[in-house]
Formats: structure tokens, C-alpha cells, sequence
């Protein structure tokens, strides 16, 4: 294949938390970018699938039906070895690419799911508890409520930067002017000034999240181990949703630091191939090219299938197309590269669809050796479904 599309795989929508401020917005910018193909990426939910489809077909976008999972290794967490989460041992992100649509997930593994998204929207309950007793120690005559945030912020679960969200409005709205609202934020923040531009909304958001919501920080409430899959659990999910159990990787940060558990790429891959994953993804606009670039080689050379995001997951609106840090373009290799695995992506949801076997087997293995042949076939199907001739 020499021919590519540009490929986001990895977007989240505001069915969990998202940069939009509602789908349409992704694939008009998709359309002015040149986007074919998109990724919906949410957290524990699919709910956000109808009408993914819906505006897939308007604009002549190829859609990808993706999930993420926040899971737990208590054996790394001991060890203090930090995965995908820069912050927190143990903690691990999995993606689940290509998901049956629609969803059709059942049983125990549904359950699981349900028990996961009840446990965390109990937390943010904790969390907007906490806050409001804060909120009425500084004398302020407003608090939050789990029924208004969900109203008038959330389409679907409650996540912490809707909290962030939710606080910048009702001080916006009961203060009118920028020096009233600085000062509440300094009242909040225990004396402490704001470091941002007022008038910046997601640093606002962001300066909040970071003040009052994170480890350590008056309204943070931990999150019950409950809150948390096991590896194997969220993996499983995956499965028997139909989808290919995905190792979002963080690479190197800002400082060109890893965690532990990706430092030595080889060991990453001995690691994913004992969890028996074949499919990686990243987020460019982290990551330094020259880190980059090798790196997907290393692991499209083991027969993996790659694709790339934006996530927009935070507040602040950037462009779609995935970038490297500095805004760095990615090279013809690596926009090839994330459109193979898009293709890959792209077959093995149309041969579920026909009852058929995708990238994986019939017992959950995934089926690195038919990478080739995915790949090719997925090319077709999203040709057909564009109505773009070769």
C-alpha cells in the first residue's frame, strides 16, 4: 500500500469528557483538515456510538468504534513501577480499538463494566461533597451539586474536569468582572493568586483541576480499588465487546523522561506480548519525532499494528490532525504507518460484522501474521464506504 488518508484514531467525545463542545464540531474539523478517518475513544462508554455513525455518514468520515479503561496492576503499584500513567504505580490505560457496533456486550463482562462507571461517578459524588464544604468555609453563597453537573455539563458519566468545568461557571456567572473572579479564585485557593489569564477558560479549568482536585489538594477523594479493572478484566471486556485490546503509550515526556515499565522498549514488548496485545497507539503532540519515529519501527518490525490521536481530552481546543511536540508534521512513514493501522482497524470491525474472525481468534489470541492481509482488506472497505476510487 503506498497510498494513505489522515487518520485520527483517538478522540474522546462529551459522552465522557471532550475538548468539543459537541461531535459535529470533530468531524467538521476532520472535513477542513482532510481527516477520512476518525477514532471515538470515551471512557467505559459506547454510548456515544449512535451518533458517532450518524455524523460519520454526513460528512463522509470512515468511523472507528473504540473504548478506554483505567485498569490496576497491584503487583507494578507494589513495586512502585509507574505503566502509562505518569503519575500513579500501577495504573494502566487500555484502549479497546474496533468494537462491535452496535454494542452488544452481555454477561459478567458487562457487568464488570457497570460495577467500574457506578464506583466512579461514587467518587465524584465524594469529590463535589468535598468541594462544597470548602466552597462554604471561604463564604461563598453557591455549591455544586452531582444533579447540576450532570445536567448542564455531562452527557453521560461525571469525570473531574467537569467538576473543573462546572466551578469556572458558577464563579463566571455570579461575579461580572475579572477582578471579582481572580480574587474568588484566590479566596478558593487559600490565599494563593491565580497563575493564569482569567480570560483563558481552559487554564482556568486546568489551574482548578490542578488546585483543588488532584492528589493531595482539599476536595481530592482517592479512588476505591473497586473504581479500578484488573489488566486481564479490562482486556477481557474488550474481547467479548469484539474489539482489539490496545496499549496506549505514553513515551517520552516534556523533560524526554519514561516510566519504568516503557523505558527499555524491548522489556515493553515482552510485556505486551505476555498480555498478549499486538496493537499500540500514541498521542504524537507528546513526544519528541526523533523518539518517535524509531520507536514505531521497533514495534511495527514485531508485527504490531499502530495508530495515533489527539485524545481531546482537556480543555482547549487544538487542531485534529496529530502532530509531534513543537507542532512537528509527522513524516510520509508515520502518516502511512497510522493509516495502516486504521485499515487493520477498519477490516476487523466489517468481518465481525460478517460473523468472521478479525485480529483476533476465536479464543481472544490476537493474529499478528494476518497483519498484511487486515490491512489491505481494511484499505478496500474504507474505500468502498468513502466512495474514493484507488
Amino acid at each position: 500500500m503506498t497510498n494513505y488518508f489522515l487518520v485520527n484514531a483517538h478522540i474522546h467525545s462529551p459522552y465522557s469528557f471532550s475538548s468539543f463542545t459537541g461531535l459535529e464540531q470533530a468531524f467538521e474539523m476532520a472535513v477542513n483538515e482532510d481527516i477520512k478517518v476518525l477514532g471515538i475513544n470515551d471512557f467505559y462508554v459506547t454510548e456515544g456510538y449512535d451518533e458517532f455513525t450518524e455524523l460519520a455518514r454526513k460528512y463522509r468520515v470512515f468511523p472507528l468504534y473504540n473504548i478506554e479503561f483505567i485498569a490496576l496492576s497491584k503487583d507494578l503499584q507494589e513495586k512502585g513501577i509507574r505503566v502509562n500513567d505518569p503519575n500513579n504505580p500501577g495504573r494502566t490505560y487500555l484502549c479497546g480499538k474496533g468494537l462491535n457496533y452496535p454494542s452488544d456486550l452481555k454477561g459478567k463482562e458487562l457487568k464488570m463494566l457497570e460495577n467500574v462507571r457506578y464506583e466512579s461517578q461514587r467518587q465524584i459524588v465524594e469529590m463535589l461533597e468535598k468541594l462544597d464544604v470548602l466552597l462554604i468555609e471561604k463564604g461563598l453563597n453557591f455549591v455544586l451539586t452531582y444533579e447540576e453537573v450532570h445536567r448542564r455539563f455531562a452527557r453521560l458519566l461525571v469525570r473531574e474536569r467537569h467538576i473543573a468545568q462546572a466551578l469556572r461557571h458558577a464563579i463566571f456567572e455570579r461575579y461580572p468582572d475579572d477582578a471579582q473572579r481572580s480574587e474568588t479564585l484566590q479566596k478558593i485557593y487559600d490565599g494563593t493568586p491565580s497563575a493564569v489569564n482569567i480570560n483563558d477558560a481552559a487554564a482556568v479549568e486546568n489551574e482548578i483541576r490542578n488546585n483543588l482536585l488532584k492528589a493531595g489538594k482539599k476536595a481530592f477523594v482517592p479512588e476505591d480499588e473497586k473504581a479500578f479493572l484488573s489488566i486481564e478484566s479490562a482486556r477481557r471486556i474488550i474481547i467479548e465487546a469484539g474489539g482489539i485490546p490496545c496499549y496506549p503509550v505514553l513515551l517520552d515526556d516534556a523533560s524526554g523522561k519514561m516510566t519504568e515499565f516503557e523505558a527499555l522498549r524491548e522489556s515493553l514488548h515482552k510485556s505486551l506480548v505476555d498480555w498478549n496485545i499486538y496493537c499500540i497507539e500514541l498521542i504524537p503532540q507528546r513526544n519528541k519525532l526523533e523518539m518517535l519515529e524509531p520507536f514505531v519501527r521497533y514495534f511495527c518490525e514485531k508485527g504490531f499494528a499502530v495508530t495515533f490521536g489527539t485524545e481531546h481530552n482537556a480543555p482547549g481546543l487544538t487542531p485534529l490532525t496529530p502532530r509531534c511536540s513543537g507542532n512537528q508534521p509527522l513524516p510520509d512513514f508515520l502518516q502511512q504507518v497510522n493509516y495502516e493501522g486504521a485499515c487493520l482497524i477498519a477490516a476487523h470491525q466489517y468481518l465481525k460484522t460478517q460473523g468472521k474472525l478479525g485480529f483476533m481468534d476465536e479464543n481472544g489470541k490476537a493474529r499478528p501474521s494476518q497483519r498484511s492481509y487486515l490491512t489491505q482488506l481494511g484499505d478496500e472497505v474504507i474505500r468502498k464506504e468513502l466512495r474514493i476510487e484507488n
